[in-house]
């Protein structure tokens, strides 16, 4: 079976009642003009060369920016789209959003679309914040008595202050973001699509973003999220699609989709036509190392970073803006923080050393069988690692009463590479003889781990790797 059949038959087996999106045979051609006065002749000296000598005559070449994309979205599934620039991504979900008209090939959409294309798109520059938000809330379909009710919600998302009422043009392009996100995700979409927005907002608002995202997608929505960011990819989405050129090179595990779009990005230019056609026949496998640098024991691993001049700081501004609370069975968390050693409360820590995570719990009513928990997670929700106060509910705190409080204390190693990190308090008991939360805070505490002058580690936890180089010599 032919790559075209492949993508035909999985198409083709998505059922109607679970479809979201259906893409068959889409292509996409644009006419590029060298001069401006090429349009006119195109217009107007082209039919009559053409009536003349029957022949075609064209004043401008052609750039197929897609050419035959199949694939079907079922409901709830969340879908990222990876490739280097020019290689029709955004093209594909302006088609998908119906702004563009395809040359050729069918768009089935299934669902109300909340769109976040281009920066800014939507938006009457000469308009305040908030008539475009009245503005870009009828363009996704909802009511102005609908966008009354959501207009608070609206405004406290966007927190722009008093921009709100100034003219769209004067606005940052973070501000305009913030905007544009906040009548996104309050339009109720069935179908969420992100184009690249989210990253032109400060670290916060993106966590705040990708916090909203994930509620969204566990209401059941279908998203198509679009970025350069392998990382955010793998561990946002269900499945991933390689575009380049305009063409689909793959479709599957993210994880192997975006490992295929590395090894071409990086491949020396007279190796890329063949790896690409590699990844098109399916041949390349994502977790095969042709190169595996040797290892040596000779030095093992230090037990600490160095850390010399650098001091842990509290920044008071520096607080989560995407803090979510479930609603408390007899327990309330608060005051969560992190400490040093010697209980100085820090939020921007250094890279190998240990801190205190704690919080406290108040109990309204008895509980049994009560366990707590917390959760590191980086700034796009991936988690990396927690812990329980009990490895089991035989080994928990058998009861707690009515009106006490219980301090809890988790100590941890900052094995993490500098940047943002959001962190989870959670506390589980009986109720109606199930195990269940009885409170649960998300992004309740935030930490920065501090940039180093010489820091040899890269992507987000050090396994402090040491490295050792053998040169051999030259014959």
């Amino acid at each position: 079976m032919s790559s075209d059949q492949h993508d035909l038959a999985a198409v083709a087996a998505v059922s109607n009642e679970s479809l979201a999106i259906r893409v068959q045979g889409l292509s996409k051609c644009f006419h590029i003009y060298d001069r401006p006065r090429q349009r006119l002749q195109q217009l107007m000296v082209a039919p009559l060369k053409r009536r003349m000598s029957g022949k075609d005559i064209n004043y401008y070449r052609e750039f197929w920016a897609l050419r035959n994309i199949n694939f079907s979205i079922s409901k709830g599934e969340t879908v990222g789209i990876i490739g280097k620039n020019g290689s029709g991504k955004s093209t594909l979900l302006q088609l998908i959003c119906g702004t563009l008209s395809a040359t050729s090939g069918e768009v089935e959409v299934r669902g109300r679309i909340a769109a976040l294309l281009e920066l800014g798109s939507g938006f009457n520059p000469d308009f305040t914040g908030r008539e475009n938000i009245y503005l870009n809330g009828a363009i996704l379909g909802l009511s102005k008595r609908e966008i009354d009710d959501r207009f608070a919600e609206i405004e406290a998302f966007a927190d722009i202050g008093d921009f709100i009422d100034q003219q769209v043009k004067s606005y940052s392009s973070g501000m305009a973001v913030r905007l544009a996100f906040a009548v996104a995700i309050n339009a109720d979409p069935e179908i969420l699509i992100v184009d690249e927005a989210l990253s032109v907002g400060d670290e916060l608002f993106q966590r705040k973003c990708f916090s909203r995202i994930e509620a969204i997608r566990e209401k059941g929505a279908t998203i198509l999220f679009v970025s350069h960011a392998g990382s955010a990819i793998v561990e946002l989405c269900d499945r991933a699609i390689l575009l380049d050129n305009g063409d689909k090179l793959s479709e599957g595990e993210p994880k192997q989709v975006v490992g295929n779009y590395q090894r071409m990005l990086y491949a020396p230019t007279d190796m890329r036509a063949t790896i690409r056609q590699q990844i098109i026949d399916g041949v390349l496998n994502s977790s095969d190392n042709s190169t595996s640098p040797s290892s040596r024991q000779d030095n093992p691993p230090p037990d600490t970073v160095s850390d010399e001049g650098m001091d842990e700081t509290f920044d008071p501004g520096l607080k989560p803006e995407s803090t979510i609370e479930y609603e408390g069975i007899g327990a309330i968390i608060r005051d969560a923080e992190v400490c040093t050693q010697q209980g100085i409360r820090v939020n921007n820590l250094v890279r190998g050393r240990r801190y205190l995570y704690r919080y406290k719990v108040d109990f309204s009513r008895r509980c049994e069988r009560v366990r707590f928990s917390m959760l590191i997670k980086t700034l796009s929700g991936a988690e990396l690692g927690g812990a329980m106060s009990a490895a089991s509910i035989l080994e928990s705190i058998e009861s707690v009463e009515a009106g006490k409080e219980v301090a809890v204390q988790f100590e941890f190693a900052c094995n993490l590479t500098p940047g943002l990190y959001f962190l989870n308090a959670g506390v589980v008991g009986m109720a109606n003889d199930v195990e269940t939360f009885l409170h649960r805070a998300l992004d309740i505490a935030v930490f920065r781990v501090m940039p180093e002058n010489q820091g040899l580690i890269t992507s987000i936890v050090d396994f402090q790797c040491v490295p050792s180089l053998t040169v051999s010599q030259g014959a």
